[in-house]
């Protein structure tokens, strides 16, 4: 029975490594990809991208094969770009060839072409279009975003307050309040601090965002891992918005829209003879899941980032709290219009945004056709009627710095 058993997986294995090998034929027959490591069956070159250290792990192939490189996670091929010129070149010389979006395996299953993030050609068009619109017009009603990031300001400071000055990890403080800005124009309305609930879907959200930044991401669903948690995570999140969606649907009233689900109900309505709209919801609860989870993740760390900057410089630090005491002053809160007389404040925010490099792989891309890039030819490829289209990540460089400046 063991050696039957050991046949088996043995017989399993080779066919899996003809398949791989018979689609990198035909990959190589359409276009002349750029070099790279070469893959192993199955897992591609997941054994050089070691897990929670992607980014060294890419720039070391830079080394050896040089700014535009192929590696394959599993049998899906991924051209790589490193560097400020190669990526100027797709991403702006050839920008409608570099238009596509591709997602990793992990998050296709979730997201299956719908959203705002994941989404390409005129559906992407359409809803990034119309979010732009909801999000810039929202002064609509009872606050601008800009009254309730003063809002959520004040009740963030409460809860500083309340640590009386003990150490504690900013962590969580800072996502409560970025979220339920969020919150407060997706949903219309903020959550308490102490939310359970709510605690339990920012746990959710971190924990999927960690897991999505390891190589693990890259894959397929059918393959055992820790990858498979994010599949529920996923879900839990889609399904805590889905609810909301149905209480708005419950309590709709076309002429007061209260938020933007409100809004993309209303637009869904009236779309409603439209067999081909994209006004459906799967599109309204992935992009509202778009919205809530990367504005999020990507604000509230990058808050964090400069918290930990400025106690690195305390010299900066001081130099900031001049400028707020001298333009502000104690008596009011900052609001936009203060922007043009705070150069300095205004110098520092963009600087911890430069240095915390967030987000060093950009959103994967994908070619919409076959492409002609540096001498090699990029193909749009297509396995099992799904679009695997090839990748190109945006700017891998990773500048340091021993200070601010």
């Amino acid at each position: 029975m063991e050696l039957s058993g050991t046949v088996t997986v043995f017989l399993a294995l080779y066919l899996t490594y003809l398949i791989v090998v018979s689609i990198k034929r035909g990959v190589s027959k359409k276009g002349n990809l750029p070099p790279g490591p070469t893959p192993l069956p199955v897992i591609g070159n997941f054994l050089q991208l070691k897990s929670g250290r992607t980014i060294e792990s890419l720039l070391k192939l830079r080394e050896k094969y040089g700014p535009v490189f192929t590696v394959y996670f599993g049998n899906r091929p991924v051209v790589v770009l490193c560097g400020h010129e190669a990526v100027k070149e797709a991403l702006i010389d050839k920008a409608e060839e570099f238009s596509g979006r591709k997602t990793n395996p992990t998050l296709e299953r979730t997201f299956q072409g719908y959203g705002v993030v994941f989404s390409d050609g005129e559906r992407w068009k359409l809803l990034r279009r119309f979010s732009l619109t909801v999000l810039r017009n929202f002064g609509m009603g009872k606050k601008s975003i800009e009254e309730r990031i003063q809002e959520e300001a004040q009740f963030l400071l409460e809860e500083f307050q309340k640590t009386r000055q003990e150490p504690f990890d900013p962590t969580f403080f800072l996502s409560r309040a970025v979220s339920n800005i969020i919150c407060s124009i997706v949903f219309g309305d903020r959550f308490d601090y102490g939310d359970q609930e709510f605690q339990a879907l920012l746990r959710m959200m971190n924990d999927s965002f960690r897991e999505m930044s390891t190589p693990w991401a890259q894959v397929p669903p059918f393959f055992p891992g820790p990858h498979t948690k994010i599949y529920d995570l996923l879900e839990e999140m889609r399904l805590f918005i889905a609810r909301k969606v149905k209480r708005n649907q419950e309590t709709l009233d076309p002429n007061a829209p209260r938020d933007f689900i409100d809004c993309f109900l209303i637009q869904m309505d009236k779309e409603k003879g439209n067999p081909a709209s994209e006004f459906n919801l799967p599109n309204l609860e992935l992009t509202t899941l778009n919205l809530f989870f990367a504005g999020t993740e990507t604000v509230s760390s990058t808050l964090r980032y400069g918290f930990l900057l400025l106690m690195k410089y305390p010299e900066v630090q001081a130099k900031l709290h001049e400028e707020l005491d001298r333009v502000v002053g104690q008596s009011r809160v900052p609001n936009i219009e203060d922007r043009s007389q705070m150069p300095y404040t205004d110098a520092v925010i963009h600087e911890v945004q430069r240095v915390s490099d967030l987000i060093p792989m950009n959103v994967a891309h994908a070619v919409t056709c076959d492409t002609e890039f540096r001498g090699y030819v990029i193909p749009k490829v297509c396995y099992n009627k799904i679009p695997e289209c090839l990748d190109a990540w945006s700017d891998l460089t990773v500048e340091t710095s021993t200070a601010p400046h």
